[in-house]
């Protein structure tokens, strides 16, 4: 059973989410917060291996919720759905350690998809908010030469996990094991001093490596 947490400060959004959500039959949303403050407190008692934020919401919104549970459980991952289509907020959410951002319009088997994927170590950008996202981090002023010390295989796993695909794909696509691919991104990220898979995904874009 998948264990997710859910924070959506208006009720019956919260709880039309659970029901979609839980058509799946191995999804449960076993936590659920009225804000960030509270989303943190269930963190705390519990273990969840995703949390989904709204943006806006009381006392902490989500990109301030999402900044600390990354820090404090850097195992849990991280979903932002909510209804604003802005790469102001999109950017945000990948530094603060988002692995996605959805629109609360998405289709219940998108959502679904979009929590899979997070799981599973994807990057997911609703097709209309990455429209607006990459043209942003390609034209930033922060492209530099590539590391030297990246090989060609780790070269072609930053590709891929630029191009969005969760280990299990790139294993899948470079007839590795999953493992073998997590070491390759663990080696990665020492060399780039890089703190996540999300950043990975940033640096492949702003080089144009995708």
């Amino acid at each position: 059973m998948i264990r997710i947490l859910l924070a959506e400060d208006q009720s019956m959004v919260r709880q039309g989410l659970k029901m979609m959500i839980e058509t799946a039959a191995d999804l449960r949303v076993t936590g659920q917060a009225v804000n960030g403050k509270e989303a943190l407190e269930c963190c705390e008692k519990n273990v969840y291996d995703i949390v989904i934020l709204d943006i806006r919401m009381p006392e902490m919104n989500g990109l301030e919720a999402a900044r600390i549970i990354h820090s404090r459980w850097p195992n849990c991952k991280i979903l932002i759905l909510t209804t604003f289509n802005d790469e102001k907020y999109a950017l945000e959410a990948l530094r603060s350690g988002a692995n996605g951002y959805m629109l609360k319009d998405a289709e219940p088997a998108d959502l679904i998809r979009a929590i899979r994927s997070c799981l599973d170590g994807g990057l997911v950008l609703q097709d209309n908010v990455a429209a607006k996202v990459m043209p942003n981090l390609i034209n930033q002023n922060e492209v530099k030469k590539l590391d030297p010390s990246i090989t060609a295989r780790e070269l072609t796993i930053i590709e891929l996990i630029g191009a969005g695909l969760s280990n299990k794909e790139i294993a899948t696509q470079l007839n590795l094991s999953i493992g073998t691919v997590k070491n390759h991104i663990t080696i990665v990220l020492d060399k780039l001093r890089l703190r996540d898979r999300t950043q990975i995904a940033i640096y492949a874009i702003r080089h144009h490596i995708v």
